[in-house]
């Protein structure tokens, strides 16, 4: 091996290690039974089981998947025929629409947070379940788009053409062809959706009310106070869920050969 090569294997190592390794401690100490102490005491189930047995740990995680269901599913819906629009059809402010949606994406979520409670407090529109649902889809929808267009943009336009000339309307062509050429991208939209609405918490934190406590929160507030074994459990089943979640969608856009 050159040294080039070896500085080279050296800095991804490097780099690699200093995203993953803290990861890794968080798994292991998920297992450590002692509670309070960085020293390892060996294998336990314990904060795991422990988990399972607390009730308003398990009505956050239910609220959570509730949100992160049906914003998912309202922005696949929205984004994929946003996407179908953006392709096919040549309407006015069509480039500053597909310019915002990326606009959208690459804002910081402090500034989206901050801008959608400002508009949920002029609606005066009360703080809960729906505002958290309408702010989850908002941000959403930009992801399932992009990930839509990647997906169209390799489409054969002869295949609509040649339907067109044969008398399906407008309709019968989305829903024979388009979408089901679509559907592995639809689904790991969807996919990619719920993951991003399972993770969030600073979007969250500005648009939800102390009624309604979802899963990312509750960790931030058990975070507040220490972090213990059973904080390391639960970030390392929802780490799991996430991993889960990106394999499947990966997967699913993977062109076929």
């Amino acid at each position: 091996m050159t040294g080039k090569r070896l500085v080279q294997v050296a800095y991804l190592l490097l780099v690699y290690g200093f995203l993953y390794i803290p990861i890794g401690v968080l798994i292991v100490y998920s297992f450590n039974d002692s509670k309070y102490s960085l020293e390892w005491r060996g294998m336990t189930w314990e904060w795991y089981e422990t988990l399972f047995d607390d009730p308003d740990l398990l009505q956050a995680a239910l609220n959570s998947a509730w949100i992160a269901t049906l914003s998912a599913t309202a922005a696949t819906v929205m984004g994929t025929l946003a996407a179908v629009a953006i392709y096919r059809y040549q309407f006015f402010g069509k480039q500053l629409l597909n310019a915002l949606l990326f606009v959208l994406m690459m804002t910081p979520d402090i500034v989206m947070g901050i801008a959608l409670l400002i508009l949920f407090a002029s609606l005066s529109l009360p703080l809960g379940f729906w505002t958290l649902l309408l702010a989850h889809i908002t941000f959403n929808i930009p992801f399932v788009v992009v990930t839509v267009l990647s997906r169209i943009s390799g489409f054969d336009r002869h295949l609509l053409e040649a339907a067109q000339d044969l008398g399906a309307t407008e309709f019968q062509i989305f829903r024979r062809i388009v979408l089901p050429l679509l559907m592995p991208a639809v689904v790991a939209g969807w996919l990619l959706s719920f993951t991003l609405s399972m993770d969030d918490v600073m979007v969250s934190f500005f648009v939800t009310g102390p009624t309604f406590e979802i899963l990312p929160l509750k960790i931030y507030s058990m975070v507040r106070l220490g972090v213990t074994p059973e904080v390391n459990a639960l970030c390392t089943i929802m780490l799991g869920v996430t991993l889960i979640m990106i394999l499947m969608a990966q997967l699913l856009l993977r062109e076929k050969t």
